[in-house]
């Protein structure tokens, strides 16, 4: 080997090892930097002739696993969206109360039942009278009013959510957009562009949080991203991918068909149904399937228990204005809808509640009713036994049985449907109805804990192949400084043949 081509392998080992100490330094410095991925620099070996040559530099190159980035983006969407679930059932759930301390709709029925047992003892006891009125009665209502009133408040949350999740998928989309040209562009002209991937896949992590999506990477430097359905996602710097409206959610609302909630567009399109996963699939999802599920088995059991009532003698319950609709019309367009944020105490009876005993209404049929008259007897307990035996059992005092709680065509738009089958008595639907709800809180919870088990496990790999370890790459600094000092005594040991060489000829 010529000294000549010795100062030349020496001086490429020394730019490769100042190339590499440089970006060692690099990936110790951002260690701590959101979404930067530990850089390598690639040698290649140069050869002229089957004869060494020294080293070309070919990096710096990420070390990552794009399949890895998909799967970890995929659970982090399923992550998202489970916490939103859990966060929203979790106040629902705290709203029905503890069943275990007998604080459940079905312990209200069933205190309240217990408050007319009471009252027949001596059903002219105004104390008793009152306690059904101001303590069992009133209770049931405000626990209704207020799931009802919290259902609703979190559908306008979730629909709203909505609203904000599209905004932070537009911006995303945007900044996704400007790093792809960047990237296309470096590539094209040989500029490294390892920095740009890396702020890239953390705005598609950031985006898979608001919503599911698939991630075709090209050999430019571009990438595809595909919707529910393989539908191509837009992408640009300056227009919105997706647009949609804000509104006001009553408990009429529903999207779809005649519905009044405006729908998600992509290019005038409306792409609500394939917008799934993440928090805006979440949002979605509570806004237009679990919370007027939730709703409308409210209300039924709201209007079963007035109707009830009111067949057997005593108009208990009922709105602002003394209705109580028929629970045994369709749900979905009727007075039912909401009438559990409506339900009250009959005005009548809380002026004189000694209606409790005397009752209300007229009732025909065999056997009929007729309210006790101001003039009649004070121990009175006709009323309270048809209550007692028809009220809250699960036949009527004219014979047939109840006609059992809708569990179908529930929700605005009637295509809705409970978890569990229909049970007879307003008790047994009452426990059903806290039972299915609290459990959905309780999945939701679970689910959670297991979306994150599996999201920390796959970042926890990513980490190991992908972040930065500190300490590795500060015994890789010490490698390199003594594989730039090994060349350095080449090229000293070079110098020194050439100055001997040139002093034997003068």
């Amino acid at each position: 080997m010529s000294i000549d081509a010795a100062l030349l392998i020496a001086r490429s080992g020394l730019l490769h090892t100042q190339r590499a100490l440089a970006n060692a330094a690099d990936n110790v410095a951002n260690a701590q930097s959101e979404g930067y991925t530990r850089k390598r620099i690639v040698g290649d070996a140069l050869s002229v002739d089957g004869q060494g040559m020294g080293v070309r530099s070919l990096g710096p190159m990420r070390e990552v696993d794009t399949a890895l980035i998909n799967e970890i983006n995929r659970r982090k969407s399923d992550l998202a969206a489970a916490e939103l679930r859990d966060s929203v059932l979790a106040r629902i759930d705290e709203a029905h109360g503890d069943p275990s301390k007998g604080e459940g709709l079905g312990d209200l029925v069933g205190k309240l039942r217990t408050s007319f047992i009471e009252l027949r003892q001596d059903p002219s006891q105004v104390v008793k009278q009152q306690a059904v009125v101001l303590t069992a009665s009133q209770n049931l209502t405000d626990r209704l009013n207020d799931l009802s009133r919290i259902v609703v408040d979190e559908r306008q949350k979730a629909h709203d959510g909505a609203v904000a999740e599209i905004k932070q998928i537009n911006a995303n989309l945007r900044e996704i957009a400007s790093l792809t040209r960047s990237v296309i562009e470096r590539a094209g002209a040989g500029i490294p562009k390892d920095d740009l991937e890396d702020k890239r896949d953390l705005a598609l992590a950031q985006l898979s949080e608001s919503m599911s999506f698939k991630t075709v990477r090209l050999t430019n430097g571009g990438l595809t991203l595909l919707g529910s359905g393989g539908v191509t996602i837009p992408l640009s710097e300056t227009a919105d991918a997706f647009s949609m409206a804000s509104a006001q959610i009553s408990p009429q609302s529903y999207y779809g068909g005649a519905g009044t909630i405006p729908p998600i567009l992509m290019g005038g399109a409306d792409v609500t149904t394939g917008m799934v996963g993440g928090r805006l699939g979440e949002c979605l999802r509570l806004r237009d399937q679990t919370l007027p599920r939730y709703q409308a088995e409210l209300d039924i059991c709201s209007a079963e228990i007035a109707d009830r009532f009111r067949a057997e003698g005593l108009k208990l319950f009922c709105d602002n204005v003394g209705a109580t609709p028929d629970p045994d019309v369709a749900y979905a367009g009727s007075a039912l809808i909401g009438f559990a944020g409506r339900i009250g105490i009959n005005a009548s009876i809380r002026s004189d509640v000694r209606l409790l005993r005397d009752g209300t209404e007229t009732i025909g049929g065999t056997p009929g009713f007729t309210p006790n008259p101001a003039n009649g007897p004070a121990g009175f307990t006709t009323l309270i036994d048809r209550l007692l035996d028809y009220s809250f059992g699960d036949t009527r005092s004219s014979g047939p049985s109840w006609g059992g709680f809708a569990t179908t065509g529930l929700g605005p738009d009637g295509k809705l449907s409970s978890p569990f089958g229909a049970p007879k008595a307003i008790d047994e639907y009452a426990i059903l109805l806290t039972s299915a709800q609290t459990s959905d809180s309780a999945a939701a919870g679970a689910a959670v804990t297991a979306a994150k088990e599996l999201s920390d496990g796959l970042e926890a790999r990513f980490t190991r192949q992908s972040r930065v370890d500190v300490d590795s790459e500060m015994a890789s600094l010490v490698q390199l400084q003594n594989t730039y000092a090994a060349n350095a005594r080449v090229l000293s040991t070079a110098q020194t043949m050439w100055d001997a060489l040139f002093g034997s000829v003068r």
